[in-house]
């Protein structure tokens, strides 16, 4: 099986075991279109309590029954976390392999102070390497860094990603609290 692959014998991207240290301990984090739920199941490892959203959570709640599963369709009801309060706050959002520009600030407004988006996609010129090639699924150059423009980026990559090819683009960035000044960051790899 491709460990890139989401599926339920599937590793966790690399992305996310590279920036995982970025996230507060045991944090709410919140996995949107969680799929096989490989990424819930990484950060419960970690000590994190995980709530996943997906229009189909079953292949989910087999590989991470520890989580918080939503039943949701994302691009066609509203934002499904919300509580009398307004958005729930997560100290992690992590989006993979994903995008659904409208939920941008349901997104980002879900973020709690101090709290770290880990977001990885497909990027223009994917199209030349398989799917998804329609242009509506497609960051378009520099749009991540656009999209995180108030928060503080620890990093971001854009550029093609070998075994199998794809093209991506992927931030790490973190929504600064009060007394958030610096971030300690990943050795190189």
């Amino acid at each position: 099986m491709n460990p890139h692959h989401d599926g339920p014998l599937a590793a966790p991207s690399p992305w996310l075991v590279r920036w995982a240290h970025l996230l507060p301990p045991r944090s709410r984090v919140l996995d949107v279109a969680c799929g096989s739920g490989r990424h819930l199941h990484y950060l419960h490892t970690l000590g994190h309590q995980v709530t996943g959203v997906d229009v189909d959570v079953k292949a989910a709640k087999a590989l991470a029954p520890h989580s918080e599963l939503i039943q949701a369709d994302l691009e066609n009801q509203t934002w499904p976390l919300q509580d009398g309060q307004g958005p729930r706050l997560f100290g992690a959002v992590v989006v993979f392999n994903y995008l659904w520009r409208p939920l941008w600030p349901d997104l980002l407004t879900s973020l709690a102070p101090g709290g770290v988006l880990l977001y990885e996609t497909f990027a223009s010129g994917q199209e030349q390497w398989g799917r998804p090639r329609n242009p509506d699924f497609l960051l378009q150059p520099g749009e991540l860094l656009e999209r995180c423009q108030d928060l503080q980026v620890v990093a971001y990559e854009c550029g093609l990603a070998p075994d199998p090819s794809r093209m991506l683009q992927r931030i790490a960035a973190k929504r600064c609290g009060a007394t958030e000044f610096a971030l300690s960051p990943a050795p190189l790899k």
